[in-house]
């Protein structure tokens, strides 16, 4: 890869971290005060819904940083080692729990009656999203345990 385009990737992911914080922060409580406001019936959800959000993008940010751990093994040529396989990991546990929380979030929001079309086409949408892009990587984990085991089989040759 080429360094100008690891450097890039890097500052976009400062960005989107410093917005994801930001929206954990800032965003995301006033959304849910307005909406527990604007829906007293689901006032109830104001807390748990603040929870779940701020953990969700928790999670993304820590794929975000194991993506940048992931690019520095890249630029130092490292990234057939087995370090790898712990951001690669990480990564997988951080979709499959993001997934995980769409489901709960759901439930809880479908317990309390305030279920509509819209939101489950949403959860529905996300519960996909995660469990494709988990299984993106289970294949790009095999791809790079492939290229781990021929780097190696190629240095016992050479």
């Amino acid at each position: 890869m080429h360094p100008r385009v690891s450097r890039i990737l890097k500052a976009l992911i400062v960005v989107l971290l410093a917005l994801l914080l930001t929206s954990q922060i800032v965003v995301i409580p006033e959304v849910a005060h307005l909406t527990a406001q604007r829906n007293p019936d689901v006032a109830q959800l104001e807390i748990p819904g603040i929870i779940g959000a701020v953990v969700f993008l928790a999670l993304v940010e820590v794929t975000l940083i194991c993506v940048w751990f992931l690019l520095s093994l890249v630029r130092d040529d490292r990234i057939f080692r087995v370090e790898a396989f712990r951001y690669v990991d990480i990564i997988l546990v951080a979709l499959v729990s993001a997934g995980a929380l769409i489901l709960a979030a759901y439930l809880v929001i479908l317990a309390s009656r305030a279920v509509s079309l819209s939101l489950t086409l949403l959860a529905l949408l996300g519960i996909v999203v995660s469990a494709a892009l988990a299984l993106l990587v289970v294949v790009l984990r095999g791809l790079l345990r492939k290229a781990l085991e021929l780097e190696h089989d190629l240095s016992e040759v050479v």
